[in-house]
């Protein structure tokens, strides 16, 4: 993917994360327990914390050319969707088997993160 995009999609999972924290907040504040609250508020800080690895990779991408950059950019992604998402539905279902899918989302953070590290030292 060219760097605008990394960047792109970033922000727009920044603004997400933005979003499903105050919707966490104050819509469901009241509407869940405060164990499954503490569960959302983990998926919206992550998502936000890899949404800002988003924006770096895109960054980067205009001073390295790397496969590696561009494979930490998919995992950080990956991981957002299996990471937070796994969490989102996990409060919004209750079905403890999303809780499953979790570390997946937290390998492909780990590997997202190694990779980035790489293509650094590779420069």
């Amino acid at each position: 993917m060219t760097h605008s995009i990394w960047i792109a999609v970033g922000a727009v999972l920044g603004f997400l994360a933005v979003a499903l924290g105050a919707f966490g907040a104050h819509g469901l504040k009241s509407r869940i327990s405060a164990d499954l609250l503490v569960t959302f508020e983990t998926g919206a800080k992550y998502q936000m914390y890899h949404a800002l690895a988003l924006v770096l990779v895109g960054i980067l991408a205009n001073h390295l050319t790397s496969p590696l950059l561009d494979w930490s950019g998919r995992l950080f992604l990956a991981g957002v969707f299996l990471f937070s998402g796994s969490l989102y539905l996990l409060v919004f279902t209750n079905v403890k088997a999303f809780g499953a899918v979790t570390p997946i989302g937290g390998l492909c953070f780990m590997a997202g993160w190694i990779l980035l590290a790489l293509a650094a030292f590779r420069v």
